[in-house]
């Protein structure tokens, strides 16, 4: 708990204070965080899932395996372009893009024009 504890404090302090933390089953994450919000006037929400954080963790296997073969990117700018066109296409693949009313093929052409 004391470990996860100073984890947890060094982390707020280099990147800001968040709203959530999304954890596994660790009891002495949890434990380490009530005890954080315990000392906090606004506390951090806790959202506590055996395999949400393995969802997190393996969604840039994607572009991983689709960079690889490119050996790197020469600009910062074409490395932004084409992961921005990667995510974009593993959205329309998840059908976070619902809301159009379109099938996926259609979300597609309807970029690429």
């Amino acid at each position: 708990k004391a470990a996860a504890q100073r984890y947890f404090e060094k982390s707020i302090d280099q990147n800001g204070e968040p709203e959530t933390i999304t954890i596994d089953k660790s009891g002495s994450n949890l434990a380490a965080l009530e005890a954080l919000n315990a000392q906090r006037d606004t506390p951090i929400k806790i959202r506590q899932n055996k395999y949400l954080n393995n969802i997190i963790e393996q969604d840039p296997r994607a572009i991983k395996r689709r960079t690889r073969p490119m050996l790197g990117f020469k600009t910062f700018r074409c490395a932004r372009i084409v992961l921005g066109g990667i995510e974009l296409m593993h959205m329309i693949k998840k059908g976070q893009m619902k809301g159009t009313g379109q099938t996926a093929v259609e979300q597609f052409y309807s970029l690429a024009k």
